[in-house]
């Protein structure tokens, strides 16, 4: 059991916040850069940090400090130090900006996105609604948005095996505290339950939890095959995060130093994309040799329209919760898919 990265976890602590508010008035001279993300070391946004990291002290005297999960507590505490200041840098996914931004829960319409891998990346290379609508978006909550970028197609793992709406219906399956991530469970039947990260794994464990929902790599990394086996490819979306820095940090930045800041997260990303290409496939036959109690089942398309079908409902909800800018991105957001599909023929 992997009790080191589910069961406990690091809390914020009076220590830690103090020790970053006391190296904040030598940030400056020291050039010393906080950045803080949401998972382990050696998942996707530790790879990614990691490469920023090495370009800026490559070419540059700055150095840049990484903080995994549960180092400075969950992701609504690295997004509140990064709007005060107190990072310079966070990388967090549009399921916990939610709130704070309505249009990014965009994300979470099931079987928007494809789940052909390479039209994916396409997507978020070449989309006008990610590379230019969403930037404006952050910049209005004090965000520099340098990244966004897909880590993997979503599994929904459960106590029993599922292969229909119905098979999910009572089924308590975690849910970021994001409300259309919710609304997408409800659609599928099931009972959305919001929980921490760091209370997953015990919830699963003892039954608090029925299922939940992450990329293979994270499924793995984390353990949760262990308390829920059954893994079920359900084809209806991609786990997508953030990279930005805090606004007025990146603005007082000299002309240089912002030239470094967005070619090494250009590098980091180019580098992250490179290193999830197969990831999915090693990391499910990780799972697969390190427990005999796991089973997969990749829905048939059969399968996946009864999932489909519900999917509407959910969209429905996203333009109320987003309002007109939601809608335009919505539209825009589709239009560019649409390209990235018609070039791909």
């Amino acid at each position: 059991m992997k009790a080191s990265k589910t069961v406990t976890t690091k809390l914020l602590t009076t220590a830690s916040v103090s020790a970053l508010l006391l190296g904040l008035s030598t940030a400056a001279s020291a050039d010393n850069w906080r950045y803080a993300h949401e998972e382990y070391e050696g998942d996707v946004q530790d790879v990614f940090a990691y490469a920023f990291k090495e370009y800026v002290e490559d070419n540059s005297d700055h150095t840049v400090q990484v903080y995994r999960f549960g180092e400075l507590g969950e992701s609504d505490d690295i997004m509140e130090q990064t709007q005060s200041g107190i990072l310079q840098f966070v990388n967090q996914s549009p399921g916990f900006t939610g709130a704070l931004i309505p249009e990014a829960q965009i994300f979470f319409i099931p079987y928007l996105l494809p789940t052909d891998e390479e039209t994916v990346l396409t997507f978020f290379d070449e989309s006008k609604a990610i590379n230019e609508m969403f930037p404006e978006l952050y910049a209005e909550q004090g965000l520099e948005l340098l990244q966004m970028y897909p880590e993997g197609e979503m599994v929904v793992t459960t106590d029993e095996p599922i292969s229909s709406p119905e098979d999910l219906s009572n089924k308590k399956i975690r849910v970021m505290t994001n409300p259309l991530l919710s609304e997408t469970y409800d659609a599928f039947g099931a009972t959305p339950t919001p929980l921490p990260w760091g209370e997953v794994y015990g919830g699963l464990q003892t039954g608090i939890l029925d299922g939940q929902e992450n990329p293979i790599f994270w499924i793995e990394s984390g353990g949760l095959y262990e308390v829920s086996p059954h893994l079920t490819f359900t084809g209806h979306g991609w786990f997508t995060t953030a990279m930005m820095a805090n606004q007025n940090f990146f603005e007082g930045l000299s002309d240089e130093d912002q030239a470094l800041v967005r070619e090494a997260s250009n590098v980091a990303y180019d580098h992250t994309i490179e290193h999830i290409q197969g990831l999915a496939d090693e990391s499910l036959a990780k799972i697969q040799e390190a427990s005999d109690e796991v089973t997969v089942n990749r829905l048939t398309e059969e399968e996946i329209q009864a999932f489909r079908e519900r999917a509407p409902q959910v969209e429905e909800a996203y333009v109320e919760m987003a309002g007109e800018r939601g809608e335009e991105l919505l539209n825009q957001f589709k239009e560019d898919l649409e390209e990235v599909q018609s070039d791909s023929e």
